[in-house]
């Protein structure tokens, strides 16, 4: 005599739940951190590229203009009868157009109001990246490494060292608040700095951490254009 089992092999209902529900937990605790991964080596590769044909490009401009002192290419910060400080941006486009441009591959320009309701002209390469110049003078240069239209409408407070990095191009002073620039082509935004790296994070007005970002760029660029372990800003696009 023989019998015939009638096994089911499978899982119960109840046993699917809970390993979708331990899937769904691990998947919320790893994601945040993937993703964080991922923006950190968009902005470091992204920043030093830009750091490199940046300077290329003003190598390039060198070698068919002359040395940068004697340039008209820098724009001064000039204040209106009121106080305020007038918006240059049209200027500094004609100096960047007539120095810089030539040697860079920037395949859109677009003029826009940043969260200051300052005019800004955004510079953009291929990658989806961008730049722009401050409104009122041309020494200092804000990087995108993605998404800029969104980034340059945000406080600075909130945008530098976040979504937007701060560079300086300005080697014609040798005043000793310009020392880490002078002779120099485009760096990291290293104005005032004393040389001390925790300055970078703890000046009260540029600081990465306590300040306005400004020195958050100079800490990457520091450390081997990786973001460090302790970076005290959440980047975000």
């Amino acid at each position: 005599m023989s019998m015939k089992l009638n096994c089911q092999i499978g899982f119960t209902l109840a046993e699917v739940l809970i390993t979708l529900g331990i899937i769904g937990v691990l998947a919320a605790l790893t994601l945040p951190n993937l993703i964080a991964d991922y923006r950190a080596s968009v902005v470091e590769t992204r920043l030093k590229k830009f750091y490199s044909v940046m300077n290329q490009a003003i190598l390039h401009s060198v070698n068919e203009n002359g040395e940068v002192e004697n340039w008209s290419f820098f724009i001064e910060e000039t204040p209106d009868d009121g106080g305020v400080y007038i918006n240059k941006s049209d200027i500094s486009d004609l100096s960047f157009q007539k120095y810089l441009a030539p040697y860079l591959k920037v395949i859109e320009k677009k003029e826009l109001t940043d969260g200051d309701g300052q005019k800004r002209i955004l510079y953009y390469f291929s990658d989806g990246s961008a730049f722009a110049y401050q409104a009122t003078q041309n020494r200092e240069v804000v990087f995108f490494p993605k998404n800029a239209e969104k980034c340059l409408k945000l406080p600075k407070n909130e945008s530098f060292g976040v979504c937007a990095f701060c560079f300086q191009f300005y080697p014609i002073s040798n005043n000793k608040d310009w020392k880490y620039l002078y002779n120099k082509g485009m760096e990291a935004y290293f104005y005032l700095w004393d040389g001390d790296e925790q300055t970078l994070y703890s000046n009260a007005y540029y600081g990465c951490k306590e300040g306005n970002g400004n020195y958050c760029t100079a800490i990457i660029y520091i450390n081997g254009w990786k973001v460090p372990d302790n970076y005290p800003k959440r980047i975000s696009f």
